[in-house]
Formats: structure tokens, sequence, C-alpha cells
């Protein structure tokens, strides 16, 4: 099992004081510490105009943590495809491939908050429907094959150092999303807590995922998970359940709807109970990882800065998880 770091990029203003740096530059610090102790991956997660996700631009700020890094894989989750334009997106993502030395993991998705959509002027109903086509747009410009109009054919002109492209994940959360995800080929992106009640049916949905798989193609699950490995849990379940209640305020459509359906995954109690959150002693933390690895997955996300939580703790946390999961230090391998 690899294990990787996700920064979700929320804000806490009011929290701000007490940790001191800019949230961007803070998440460089934490790029570089994960880098040092040999996480496998950092993800970044694309969200627009509210606190809950605070990068707009996740090739930018890459693009900065390509260059103070030396070993980590990096990579945006998710890039909201129906908010960008293709070719465009294509052309950023290879150059970002080049400026980290062929360490670009690429993961997409729909995204699931409607402001996101309706601040650029666009319907959310639609993202499903153009979704494919805006798909199969990025990766024929990406591979270097002809785009354009029927007047002029073009090639971008900056390929990446992974050919034909860099690993490519696509983010799910609905059961018939993930079955159609395995049979295109693609790796799996999932968040467990907003889209899940419960291990049972994680583990059940990454089987149907990989018994979609065409034959030869290699199952790749990665799952995004709060982690608190420090001494102290009560600052951690403090700052998640910020974190989880500032989530309904943005009016997240997937997990609102869970929220809904179980009002129990709104509190961290409620996602403790489930196996959703990692947080508490060693040992607890082991059984955790090995239930997962049991379900199928194969890469764990940590979300370890989560809800306005001071640096030295997330920084004492993401130490101390990379001794419990005995992450050895070695160059991760795309």
């Amino acid at each position: 099992m690899d294990f990787s770091v996700f920064s979700i990029f929320d804000e806490f203003p009011d929290e701000r004081p007490h940790r001191g740096s800019d949230r961007y530059t803070e998440a460089l610090e934490l790029v570089q510490l994960a880098d040092r102790l040999g996480y496998h991956t950092f993800w970044a997660a694309e969200h627009h105009f509210h606190p809950a996700g605070s990068l707009p631009a996740p090739p930018v700020w890459l693009a900065a943590a390509s260059q103070v890094t030396r070993r980590i894989r990096l990579g945006s989750l998710v890039t909201v495809l129906p908010l960008h334009e293709p070719v465009a997106l294509a052309e950023e993502f290879a150059l970002l491939d080049r400026l980290s030395s062929g360490r670009l993991e690429i993961a997409m998705g729909t995204g699931n908050t409607p402001m996101e959509y309706e601040g650029f002027g666009l319907d959310p109903e639609t993202r499903r429907a153009v979704f494919p086509s805006r798909m199969d747009l990025f990766l024929k410009a990406l591979r270097g094959e002809e785009v354009g109009s029927p007047r002029r054919k073009v090639r971008i002109n900056v390929l990446p150092v992974q050919r034909p492209t860099p690993p490519l994940w696509i983010a799910a959360g609905r059961r018939e999303a993930i079955r159609h995800v395995g049979r295109q080929g693609f790796s799996l992106a999932m968040i467990p807590y907003a889209t899940v009640p419960d291990l049972s049916t994680l583990r059940e949905e990454i089987r149907e995922y990989r018994d979609a798989l065409p034959p030869g193609i290699e199952p790749r699950v990665v799952a995004g998970y709060h982690i608190y490995a420090g001494a102290d849990p009560k600052p951690a379940r403090e700052a998640l359940q910020r974190y989880l209640e500032q989530r309904l305020f943005s009016q997240s459509a997937g997990y609102l709807a869970r929220v809904k359906e179980d009002p129990d995954l709104s509190s961290v109690d409620g996602l403790v109970r489930r196996g959703f959150v990692m947080m508490g002693s060693e040992e607890g933390i082991r059984r955790r990882i090995q239930d997962l690895e049991d379900c199928g997955v194969t890469e764990i996300a940590g979300i370890f800065d989560f809800g306005g939580l001071p640096f030295p703790r997330i920084r004492e946390s993401l130490e101390r998880f990379a001794r419990v999961a005995e992450i050895d230090g070695r160059a991760p391998t795309p």
C-alpha cells in the first residue's frame, strides 16, 4: 500500500493567528516534509469561491511545489474538468509534468459543489453530460494528437515526460460511475466519508470496480482519509468538526446528500464509528490501515491539515504516521 498526503486547502481565518504562515506557504512546508519522510504523492484539491477549499488553480501551486521537492509525486485531486477548456488544460499539465521531471498524477472529476459552477455562469446539472467529451479531448491533446477546428488542426507544442500520459485517475462517488471508471481502465479516487455509509459498502464498490477493469489493468484505488496521529487527539477532533461544518455550509452536494440520509455522518464521533477517520492510538491506526487494505484500497491519501489545526500539530501527525505506517523513504514509482 502507498501512503500519500492530500490537502483540501480549507481556510479558517479565525484560526490563522494561531498558525502563522500563509496557507499556500504552509502547504509548501508540508509538501517538503512529506517529501523528506517518503510519502508517495502530494494531492491538492481544486475549489472556488468558498473557504472550504481555497486553491483555485492546483497546477500553479503544484509547479511551485515541484521546485522545492525531489521525489514525491504531485497530483490534483480533483481537477474539475467541466470548468476548464480541455486543450488549455492539457498544455498546463504537460508543462507541469516537465517542470516536475515526470512526477505528475492527474485525477479528474465533475466536482460536487453547485456554487462553483454557478460562479462561472455554468449549469451544474450539465457537468456529468459534458465530462466524457471533454475528457476525450483532453486526452487527445495530452497525447500530442491533432485537435482544433475543421479549418485548422494543431498539436500542443509541449508534451509530458510520462508518455503517452501521466497516470490518470477519475473521482467517483455514485456506484454506477465507479463501474464505468473500471470499464474505462482508469484508476479510481474516492472520498469514503462523503460517498458510502460504511466500510462494507466501500469493499463492495471497490470489488465492482476491480471486476469491471479490462484484462491486464492493475487496479489502483486511492481513498482520502482524515488522519491525526499526534499524541493529543482533542484539538484534532475539534478541528475536524469545524471542517465538517464548513463542508455543510459550502453546500457540498455529495456530502449534503449523505448527511440527509444519515445525520451521523455530520459528526466526528459518527465518522469514527463508521471507520472513516484515523485518529487515536498507534494500534488503532494500524488496524484501520489494514481494514482499508482489506477493502481493496491501494493508496491512502491522508488529509492531515484540516480545520485550522496548528502547523506544529500537523507536522507531528505527519511524522508519527510515517513511523506507524512504516514509510521507508523509497522513491515513489508512477
